[in-house]
């Protein structure tokens, strides 16, 4: 269920008018890492990207941008099991950076030339869309672990704890 609301809400956000890279789908992939079965994982922030480019339109891109958020979703796995507020906080930043450079090396093949200016010129022009990207995912990060927390212990705390949470 939760990976539905995720998929959802990630696809509506990226339809939404919003800042270029201000949307939840890297924190929604770290977040699938951490709390969704294994084999759901690289699906949920796929799910999104495809339904999402499919509407918005298809690009020369997909496989940076989409690949940048499997490989999110798989470092998400890691932090399972070392899930803390500072890992957590690392992640969004960490993945934030993998987006940067994994997106942007694709920029450069398609549209810079293929020297180290290119590259130079392609990564420096691309900074402004690397602020974006790391302040929506320290904040959709930082919701999207707080309120799942927050759900869960006052779940843990009420009487409805047997009913709500199989063991």
């Amino acid at each position: 269920m939760i990976a539905y609301v995720l998929i959802l809400a990630g696809f509506m956000l990226r339809l939404l008018p919003h800042a270029p890279n201000m949307v939840p789908v890297a924190a929604i992939a770290v977040f699938a890492g951490v709390y969704l079965d294994k084999k759901m994982v690289p699906w949920v922030p796929l799910a999104i990207m495809v339904a999402s480019d499919v509407v918005l339109g298809l690009h020369d891109l997909v496989l940076y941008t989409w690949g940048s958020f499997l490989l999110i979703g798989f470092l998400g796995m890691w932090l399972r099991n070392h899930k803390s507020w500072q890992n957590i906080f690392g992640m969004s930043v960490f993945s934030a950076l993998l987006f940067f450079f994994v997106t942007n090396f694709g920029v450069w093949m398609a549209w810079y030339p293929h020297t180290w200016k290119g590259l130079e010129v392609c990564y420096i022009n691309a900074i402004p869309f690397l602020r974006n990207t790391m302040v929506s995912n320290i904040i959709f990060t930082f919701v999207l672990f707080g309120a799942y927390e927050l759900a869960r212990k006052a779940v843990l705390g009420s009487r409805f704890k047997a009913v709500l949470i199989a063991e």
